[in-house]
């Protein structure tokens, strides 16, 4: 990517151009990322984020002046809207539709770091996805691995196969593909089932209390936030932490020897992603018939 001048030029990707504004900026200071760095970034991780956030309505978080500094959430989309880029309407609020490289660099020039995609697509109720977020108390949370491994091993017990894959920033998020032919009542049915025992079984790991003042040090096993209209961070999202993380999936050994979620970065994902590509792309859509069955007949 070349630039014009010290403040300002453009690019010119698949067609269309798109001005990039203070290319110099620091966002991450720490990690030495400028905006230009950033987007840059964006390029690389688009093949594998544009999957996550193609045909869903789409939540930003803008950090004008870097991670560290103010921030807002973005659902309405920001104005002047380019020609190139598509909106959404949902419940009054026009929500951004990234679907294609020149969409995230408009974003990421505007400072977007985060990217927080809806559960289910534009025009539709049902949900892509099943997930499950291990949300820790504290932070940093040296048990979190050892949560989601639990959880892992409690999905595996009952045929569910599932993909770890670290939040970005503190927690850890269970992915479940899923055939397309359940509600979210039905996940939020199978998410109780699990996170009751979950808590029955390891009573000082887990919670489901959701007032963070009511929790003590326990990891929050939150069940409830997979639901039409919310958002969790999308698989290969930066986020506004000092290492600049990135949302990765994860392998389960990966879990088990207890990695750090600190080392899946803007600057070490390239990497990963050429040598191992997308790990939610290896599991196929899941059954949950049985599992519903079973949970309906208690």
């Amino acid at each position: 990517m070349a630039t014009a001048s010290k403040n300002k030029g453009t690019v010119i990707i698949e067609g269309e151009e798109i001005t990039i504004t203070n290319p110099n900026k620091l966002l991450w200071p720490e990690m030495g990322i400028t905006k230009i760095m950033y987007l840059e970034k964006l390029l690389k991780l688009a093949p594998y984020l544009l999957e996550y956030t193609r045909n869903r309505y789409l939540t930003t978080i803008r950090y004008p002046n870097g991670y560290a500094d103010k921030s807002f959430y973005q659902k309405n989309a920001p104005e002047p809207i380019p020609h190139f880029v598509k909106t959404a309407e949902l419940d009054g609020i026009n929500y951004v539709h990234l679907d294609s490289v020149p969409t995230l660099l408009w974003l990421g020039n505007l400072a977007c770091l985060e990217f927080h995609p809806s559960f289910h697509r534009i025009g539709e109720q049902m949900p892509e996805e099943w997930l499950i977020d291990i949300d820790p108390t504290l932070d940093p949370e040296p048990r979190i691995m050892e949560a989601a491994e639990v959880v892992g091993e409690t999905l595996d017990k009952m045929n569910i196969r599932s993909i770890p894959k670290t939040s970005g920033a503190t927690g850890v998020q269970i992915y479940v593909p899923i055939e397309r032919k359940y509600t979210f009542e039905q996940l939020r049915k199978i998410g109780l089932f699990v996170a009751s025992f979950a808590v029955q079984k390891h009573p000082r790991l887990f919670t489901i209390e959701r007032l963070k003042k009511d929790r003590g040090t326990l990891i929050y096993f939150d069940y409830l936030q997979h639901w039409y209209g919310k958002t969790l961070s999308a698989p290969y999202t930066p986020r506004a932490r000092r290492d600049a993380t990135v949302s990765t999936p994860l392998h389960w050994e990966e879990v088990a020897r207890r990695c750090d979620p600190r080392e899946f970065t803007l600057l070490t994902i390239e990497q990963r992603l050429q040598e191992q590509g997308d790990l939610i792309q290896r599991v196929p859509p899941q059954n949950l018939d049985q599992v519903l069955s079973f949970i309906q007949s208690k």
